[in-house]
């Protein structure tokens, strides 16, 4: 791999890796700092509030054993480590979407791997409903995907202007 490409793929994997450092820093401070179900008010529509969650998103799938979810974790982030080695020069957006998603991926297999759950504790609410906890992790998964859905969205309507 020439030397630009080997640039390239460090600085997509330093991306990943401060995600992964973001994620269980600010996890293991929530597990230290904070029992479980307490919160702390920091606006009137966010606390943080320490919880675990067994499942995937939304506490879907919360009876699966957690070694599912870390091969499923391993897969997808083997699956973008090679990709991003295979496309060096690709698009930088599409890049930096496969590097977040690649870092909350491995910061949430993390957790099932040392607690068997992932630690949850962003909490945005509306009175007194609450939208499902998060954390880090899966704050960069999701802006990874819809940085992908806005790179195929803008790559779409680059085909329609050069058309003929």
């Amino acid at each position: 791999m020439p030397l630009a490409s080997t640039r390239s793929l460090t600085r997509w994997l330093a991306i990943a890796a401060a995600v992964i450092l973001l994620d269980q820093g600010a996890k293991a401070l929530i597990v230290h700092s904070l029992p479980l179900y307490d919160s702390v008010w920091l606006l009137p529509w966010l606390n943080l509030t320490s919880l675990r969650n067994t499942g995937a998103a939304f506490s879907m799938f919360a009876g699966a054993p957690g070694t599912v979810f870390i091969a499923l974790a391993a897969a997808v982030s083997l699956g973008i480590l090679v990709w991003l080695y295979r496309h060096p020069q690709a698009s930088k957006l599409e890049a930096l979407a496969f590097s977040l998603i690649m870092g909350g991926a491995i910061g949430n297999a993390i957790d099932r791997g040392v607690h068997g759950y992932v630690v949850d504790f962003i909490d945005f609410h509306v009175g007194a409903w609450h939208f499902a906890a998060f954390n880090i992790a899966d704050s960069a998964i999701t802006i990874g995907a819809g940085l992908l859905l806005l790179d195929a969205l803008l790559q779409y309507r680059r085909s329609k202007v050069d058309a003929p």
